[in-house]
């Protein structure tokens, strides 16, 4: 079973349509860590393309907050504008779909899948000490995250946790990583619609566990075509310009 993990659409449906040609033929089902919409032009296209592809999906902060589940007093000026725009654009039955998604972690063919921290799902994991607690509380050897943006990940081992450095290089499309049983890992397949991890480029992963290795993909998309859409609606324009530099 090659397992086609998504993370952080974030209504960006260029990005997605890119990142699911590149991975065609490889995968046979797909997951989703959640932030399916918020930010990008396309949020009834990424919502749609999601329950198509009948993926396995967790919520993340930006479905609850366009659900009117969680309060947005945290979220920027900008994500508090592209909330209350891509409410008022998604259809009713998209709204449901998203209101209905469960909260992580859910356990699916042989992974665990949260949104942010295994305890908090709104919760940041940057830093080793942060990851730590997931590594060590999760019910599975593999822990797919999202949230931060930042496609790589950590593992623990005999009391060691390690930093690993997953994202392929800025010419080179994928990286790809080698599972050995006594670890546990914590990873993130990157952003499909949009990476803060200094690759503009669409990151997303695909699990192989029955030969034992996780590949991660970065994939180029049309950039400006998403801009362009993104200004013509009237979203912010720092979170049009963000987009070209990968931040």
């Amino acid at each position: 079973m090659r397992i086609l993990v998504l993370s952080d659409l974030h209504s960006n449906g260029t990005a997605l349509d890119a990142a699911l040609a590149a991975a065609q033929g490889r995968w046979d089902r797909a997951v989703c860590l959640g932030d399916v919409v918020g930010y990008g032009p396309d949020p009834n296209e990424a919502v749609a393309k999601i329950r198509e592809l009948g993926a396995a999906t967790i919520r993340g902060n930006h479905d609850k907050a366009v659900c009117d589940l969680v309060s947005v007093d945290d979220f920027n000026p900008a994500a508090r504008a592209a909330v209350d725009w891509t409410r008022a654009r998604l259809t009713p039955e998209n709204l449901d779909y998203l209101r209905a998604l469960p909260q992580g972690p859910l356990e699916t063919e042989g992974l665990v899948l949260v949104h942010g921290a295994f305890h908090d799902e709104d919760e940041y994991v940057f830093t080793p000490s942060q990851a730590l607690e997931s590594l060590l509380d999760s019910s599975g050897l593999i822990t797919f995250f999202g949230h931060t943006h930042h496609q790589g990940g950590f593992c623990f081992h005999d009391s060691q946790l390690e930093v690993l450095a997953l994202r392929p290089r800025d010419k080179e499309s994928l990286a790809a990583l080698r599972i050995e049983p006594a670890r546990r890992y914590l990873l993130n397949p990157g952003s499909i619609g949009q990476p803060r991890d200094a690759d503009p480029r669409a990151g997303f992963a695909i699990a192989d566990l029955a030969h034992g290795v996780i590949e991660f993909f970065r994939v180029p998309y049309d950039i400006a075509a998403v801009q362009a859409r993104m200004r013509a609606s009237g979203l912010p324009e720092a979170l049009a310009q963000r987009l070209a530099f990968g931040r």
